[in-house]
């Protein structure tokens, strides 16, 4: 989804399937440029808007696009890897925008390849969860972090105890195999815990860290992520009865369900 100022732009087709647009210019010299991305047809939209408006003389354009599309593919190994997030950022830069503002990045690489980037620290919506389970359970949870560098990185903005993961795979496959945690141990057992991380597909880090939890003895289990994709629905952590309740923003997520929360950016 594409807004303009706050408007959502309509996305139609000619009958061959090319792009039709059509978008009056703000009477404003200053626009915001809102991207939700759901898909890369998206991206070609942004690309004929941002140029239509600098046709009509508007210049000061800034881009809100809290998940940065592309961010997963943030290295390359071999010569068939397509560094598709720097020719992505290449693209976002060469539109021009006078700032770029996003929210907790998957990958510090995205930060450094998008120009005039703003950064978005997810801390007031990690403190508005823990705020809604310190109502639900009467307590404050006990925060726990997938893996060491989502430790280091949340445990600067919420400075509360917290336990994190060490993922246990089979690295011909990829898959995660298990789970061992460290850290503030003492804080599970009896605990409400939060688990906190910056991105989600089918969530099978989460399935197992919750398992995992649940074995040293705690009570409810919640999680926040930032970037929830729609294909959570396709893994255990909605099914399983292990996590209580997800708590994310609607910054890719459009398939609703009960036991998720959506918070509104």
């Amino acid at each position: 989804m594409i807004k303009i100022n706050g408007v959502e732009v309509a996305l139609g087709n000619f009958p061959d399937g090319t792009m039709l647009i059509k978008q009056e210019p703000p009477e404003v010299d200053e626009i915001t440029v809102s991207w939700f991305y759901e898909n890369d047809r998206e991206l070609v939209a942004l690309i004929f808007l941002v140029n239509h408006l600098k046709a009509h003389g508007k210049e000061n354009i800034h881009l809100y696009m809290p998940y940065i599309p592309n961010a997963r593919q943030d290295r390359v190994k071999s010569a068939e890897d397509v560094f598709t997030l720097k020719y992505f950022a290449n693209i976002i830069n060469g539109l021009g925008f006078r700032t770029v503002t996003v929210l907790d990045p998957h990958s510090s690489v995205s930060e450094a390849l998008i120009d005039n980037i703003i950064i978005n620290k997810p801390q007031a919506y990690i403190e508005e969860v823990i705020n809604k389970i310190k109502d639900i359970e009467g307590e404050i949870p006990s925060m726990f972090y997938p893996d060491e560098g989502a430790g280091k990185r949340y445990s600067g903005m919420i400075p509360l105890p917290y336990a994190f993961g060490i993922k246990k795979r089979d690295w011909k496959t990829g898959k995660i195999l298990g789970l061992d945690v460290s850290g503030d141990t003492d804080n599970i057992k009896g605990k409400n815990i939060l688990i906190v991380d910056d991105i989600s597909s089918r969530g099978g880090t989460f399935y197992f860290s919750a398992k995992c939890l649940k074995e040293l003895g705690a009570r409810n289990i919640y999680l926040y992520i930032s970037h929830c994709e729609n294909t959570i629905h396709e893994g255990e952590v909605l099914t399983s009865g292990l996590i209580e309740k997800v708590f994310t923003t609607n910054s890719i997520l459009t398939k609703q369900h009960d036991k998720i929360d959506v918070i509104e950016l």
